[in-house]
């Protein structure tokens, strides 16, 4: 299997719209695509807590059947519908894929 972590940092206003709209947009959207294919096994979305020491506002975490199933997810015409926004309003964005047993 393999995880797929990605982490973003978003711009305080863009798109017409301040972070805290643009993250819940950024959050309902992400989420649309939990079930884009066969072979996720998990997906959560989340974004940072109040109060606690964060240095990302937005993380996604996959747990995906096989590296098939993750480039079938990145190919996906939902996930690629959303990538123009999340360039937008996205600051700076790390990501991290590797294989767990």
């Amino acid at each position: 299997m393999i995880r797929h972590i990605v982490m973003w940092n978003l711009h305080d206003h863009s798109e017409g719209a301040d972070k805290a709209t643009n993250l819940r947009t950024a959050k309902e959207l992400l989420l649309s695509c939990a079930k884009v294919v066969p072979g996720i096994r998990a997906f959560e979305v989340a974004s940072a807590t109040p109060g606690m020491d964060c240095t990302n506002d937005l993380v996604l975490h996959m747990l995906v059947d096989d590296a098939q199933v993750l480039a079938a997810y990145q190919n996906h015409p939902d996930h690629l519908a959303i990538k123009p926004f999340m360039k937008a309003v996205v600051k700076e964005r790390c990501c991290m894929d590797f294989n767990v047993e």
